[in-house]
């Protein structure tokens, strides 16, 4: 298992190496911490981070990038996105992560065309497979490449060797964007979008790292892992009082659990 590890990881480096020039989309997650650590140790000062603020990226997580990229002394290109121009994307049908895709990575495109940089790369990997995502149709449109999808690197090997070169991002739990919040119909939002991200803030208090607040309309579902139940249930009365100042009728808890794109469940039916 670790031989498999390490010749996904030279085959990366390998990979990084033949491309001498990158752009990095950078979210400040797991996995594009690990691809823009690696692509800078290989490649130095031709390596440049790019990360989209918008208001389904929050605050925390915009800080937590700059700060890594400054200690690292990474050129940083923080990016206004404009998804919530696009009627397409709000209206957040099925293939809204396309139109999301789309707008990020045609603003990379001309900050690599500026750069006379020829590779644009995201952190997508090998078990990002497993789940529908419409934005993969973008990153082929735009000529964007996935090195540690094309080695097979799957998100524990990540984390493993994200531990091994002492990154911090090691076990940060998985990223997704605010939008992802909302089930398919429901339009998304700048209010929206707020009360979810300080309904998901406010959980954080309790020590829950693991969590999403689902938006149906009046209902908050909050989705948790099955061990910190108890903590929901220990402090269910500062919830509910929070969740209702924040304009939630209702606050229930996902017997299920806590589980990425348990939105995309309808789909699948």
């Amino acid at each position: 298992m670790k031989n498999n590890i390490n010749k996904k990881f030279n085959k990366l480096k390998q990979t990084l190496k033949d491309m001498n020039k990158v752009v990095v989309a950078y979210s400040g997650g797991a996995d594009s911490t690990f691809l823009l650590k690696v692509s800078y140790d290989l490649l130095g000062k031709n390596v440049i981070a790019v990360t989209a603020v918008s208001p389904f990226y929050t605050n925390s997580e915009l800080e937590q990038a700059k700060q890594f990229t400054k200690k690292m002394k990474i050129r940083h290109i923080i990016i206004k996105s404009k998804e919530m121009e696009n009627e397409k994307f709000i209206s957040n049908t099925p293939n809204r992560c396309y139109y999301c895709k789309k707008e990020l990575f045609s603003e990379i495109k001309k900050i690599a065309i500026k750069q006379n940089i020829k590779y644009i790369i995201d952190g997508s990997n090998a078990d990002d497979t497993n789940d529908y995502r419409p934005g993969v149709k973008a990153i082929i449109e735009y000529g964007v490449k996935s090195p540690l999808k094309e080695v097979g690197l799957k998100k524990k090997e990540i984390r493993e060797l994200s531990l091994k070169m002492q990154l911090n991002s090691w076990d940060k739990p998985a990223l997704a964007c605010l939008a992802s919040r909302f089930p398919y119909g429901t339009k998304i939002t700048n209010k929206r979008l707020k009360q979810v991200e300080q309904a998901e803030y406010f959980l954080l208090n309790f020590g829950i790292n693991h969590v999403r607040v689902r938006y149906h309309n009046d209902i908050a579902r909050i989705e948790v892992k099955a061990d910190d139940f108890s903590k929901i249930l220990k402090h269910s009365k500062k919830i509910v009082k929070e969740f209702k100042k924040l304009g939630f009728t209702y606050i229930t808890l996902d017997i299920q659990g806590y589980r990425t794109g348990s939105l995309n469940e309808v789909l699948k039916k």
